[in-house]
C-alpha cells in the first residue's frame, strides 16, 4: 500500500526482456532497501529482487504489467517516480494508493495556470469515469491528486508548483501517456452499489433491493393521497 506521495526520483538502468518477464534495473537514492519489499515505479507496484548497498535494484516485471502500464516504454536513462511502501504509523500524506494500475491515460491538454502551477486534463478509458469525481483522488504516475473536474472521457487535476518541480507532471505534455489508478474506495463503492464498470446506473430497483426507501418526493405524495382519503 502506498499514498501516492513519491519521495524521489529514480532513473531506469537498463530493461533486459524476457519470454515472460522483463528485468528491471532502476537506480535510487535508498542504500537500505531489503529484497521482496515493495516499491511504486510510476504508479506500479513492483517487488524488489536484488538490492545494491549503491542505492540500485532490480524488479521483475510480467508481461501483463508491461502491456497495461507506461512501464513496457521505459528505457535507461528515464527517469520514474518512486515510493516505498506505507508502513503503520506513517503519515497518509496523500490517499490510500494500492500501485495495481487501472488504465493508461493520455494527456489531452496541458496549460500553465500560473505561478508554475499546470493544470492537465487527462483522457481515460469511459470504465474509470464512474470511479472519479470532483474532489475525489487520483493517482496519475503514481503522484497522488485531486480531481478538479470529470467531462465525458477525461478529468482535470491541478499540479501546484512543488509537485510539479519535484516530479515528471510538470513536463508533461498533450500526447505523453500516463499511468492512472482511481480511489480504491470508489471502487469498493461501485462494488457495493452492484455498479459493473462498463456502465449501469443508480435505479429506483437498486434502492430498493439495497433496502432504501422510497424517494421522499413520492413517499409525500403517498402520504397526502392517504390524508385526502381519510377525509373523504
Amino acid at each position: 500500500m502506498f499514498t501516492g506521495i513519491v519521495t524521489a526520483m529514480g532513473e531506469v538502468e537498463s530493461r533486459v526482456p524476457g519470454p515472460a518477464v522483463a528485468a528491471l534495473r532502476i537506480r535510487s537514492p535508498w542504500g537500505d532497501l531489503e529484497v521482496g519489499e515493495s516499491v511504486a515505479v510510476d504508479g506500479a507496484c513492483l517487488t524488489v529482487t536484488r538490492a545494491e548497498a549503491s542505492g540500485s535494484f532490480e524488479a521483475d516485471v510480467s508481461a501483463e504489467t508491461l502491456s497495461r502500464t507506461t512501464l513496457g516504454e521505459r528505457g535507461p536513462g528515464d527517469r520514474v517516480h518512486l515510493e516505498r511502501a506505507l508502513r503503520a504509523g506513517d503519515r497518509l500524506g496523500g490517499h490510500l494508493v494500492t500501485g495495481h494500475i487501472d488504465a493508461v491515460g493520455t494527456v489531452a491538454a496541458a496549460r500553465e495556470a500560473g505561478g508554475e502551477a499546470r493544470v492537465l486534463a487527462v483522457r481515460v478509458p469511459e470504465r474509470l469515469l464512474g470511479e472519479l469525481a470532483p474532489k475525489g483522488s487520483v493517482a496519475v504516475d503514481g503522484v497522488s491528486l485531486t480531481v478538479n473536474g470529470v467531462r465525458e472521457s477525461e478529468f482535470d487535476v491541478v499540479v501546484v508548483p512543488h509537485t510539479a518541480r519535484a516530479t515528471k507532471l510538470g513536463a508533461l505534455h498533450a500526447g505523453d501517456r500516463v499511468n492512472v489508478e482511481t480511489d480504491v474506495l470508489a471502487k469498493y463503492v461501485r462494488r457495493a452499489l452492484g455498479l459493473s464498470a462498463e456502465g449501469g446506473g443508480v435505479t429506483e430497483e437498486l434502492l430498493a433491493r439495497a433496502g432504501f426507501d422510497a424517494p421522499p418526493a413520492r413517499a409525500a405524495g403517498r402520504a397526502g393521497r392517504g390524508r385526502a382519503g381519510g377525509r373523504r
